[in-house]
């Protein structure tokens, strides 16, 4: 995961100097996506994230008001950033299905986005909040790289695309998935992903005719 925030200040010889407000959140903040990205929103409380940022529970409710704030602001710093979806339009269908198995091998990094997604989305409030982040981010970026008619039917297709190759590859380890030779996998996730990705109204299908439009399209 993509996470520019500061780390507690140090002296020399690795003593803590005394925190200031911008260092002490960002440490919370850190403590807080490891934790929910392992366990969960319901699986954890606000006195073990605060252990592991080094302070109070006290601490941590003084700067974000409550576990759920504290979480709001955990997915926020998880899903503003691009990670997966890129900002040129012309190369999206390869960009994405690229950085997607970049992501997804299984000497990639666990801490990520779809963890948090994954293991807080049977709690209602939790789900609710990631489902605003999703579409304040990545599912509006998405849809504002696309052209046509249906592009936030678009986007949530391809998005669900990207979270299931990512559930199968990365968390369940479908043999096929993990086994395949990176590239090959790669060009066959971008020509799926082009269906979803290029208008409508230019998609030709096998037999020469023009594609069927998305429900609710002109």
């Amino acid at each position: 995961m993509d996470m520019d925030l500061p780390e507690p200040p140090t002296s020399a010889t690795g003593a803590k100097r005394p925190r200031n407000a911008a260092a002490t959140r960002g440490a919370i903040l850190r403590s807080a996506v490891e934790a929910f990205s392992r366990f969960g929103y319901d699986g954890v409380g606000v006195r073990e994230i605060a252990k592991a940022a080094g302070v109070t529970a006290m601490l941590v409710n003084r700067y974000f008001g409550s576990k759920e704030q504290l979480f709001a602001e955990a997915v926020e710093v998880s899903f503003a950033p691009r990670t997966v979806v890129t900002g040129d339009p012309r190369e999206l269908s390869r960009d994405v299905a690229r950085a997607l198995v970049d992501r997804t091998a299984p000497e990639a990094g666990h801490l990520d986005p779809f963890l948090l997604m994954l293991r807080s989305a049977s709690n209602e409030r939790s789900a609710e909040i990631m489902r605003q982040a999703i579409e304040r981010h990545v599912g509006r970026d998405l849809a504002n790289l696309l052209t046509g008619s249906g592009t936030q039917e678009r986007a949530g297709l391809a998005l669900s695309l990207i979270a299931g190759f990512w559930l199968m590859r990365k968390i369940i380890g479908d043999t096929a998935l993990v086994q395949a030779e990176s590239d090959a996998l790669a060009r066959q996730l971008e020509s799926v992903l082009e269906l979803l990705f290029q208008d409508p109204a230019h998609a030709v299908r096998s037999d020469g005719q023009g594609a069927r439009a998305l429900p609710g399209s002109p």
